[in-house]
């Protein structure tokens, strides 16, 4: 089973995002804020990682640049889920290291359609 790293600090989406995920057949680390998802990381690299950008402390930007600074994490394709859909946005998130960004709110079967892309690009 492929692991994947969530990470929103909105708790409802956090929620509802990883019941979805491990229906789907994952196996799902569900984390709140970038330090809990750095340190959750470390124990167990994900395959895929899903980070929202807008988060307290440290944000999706930050955080994408510190799993691309670290041995276990820097190949790991990453996600960004943003509710900002402008292209300046865009640019950015894929700057600072994120594989794709999707636009909230997401359509489930699109981010599985995107999640098993980046996947299959690793085998």
């Amino acid at each position: 089973m492929r692991r994947i790293l969530f990470v929103d600090d909105y708790a409802d989406a956090l929620q509802v995002w990883a019941e979805y995920l491990r229906l789907s057949g994952y196996i799902v680390t569900a984390c709140s804020s970038g330090v809990e998802a750095l340190v959750a990381a470390e124990r167990h690299p994900p395959d895929v990682a899903v980070f929202d950008l807008e988060m307290p402390g440290i944000s999706g930007f930050d955080l994408v640049r510190q799993f691309r600074a670290r041995a276990a994490t820097t190949h790991v394709p990453i996600i960004a889920m943003t509710g900002h859909s402008g292209p300046d946005t865009a640019a950015h998130a894929r700057a600072a290291g994120f594989n794709l960004v999707i636009v909230k709110p997401c359509d489930p079967d699109r981010l599985m359609a995107e999640i098993d892309r980046l996947l299959d690009g690793l085998t």
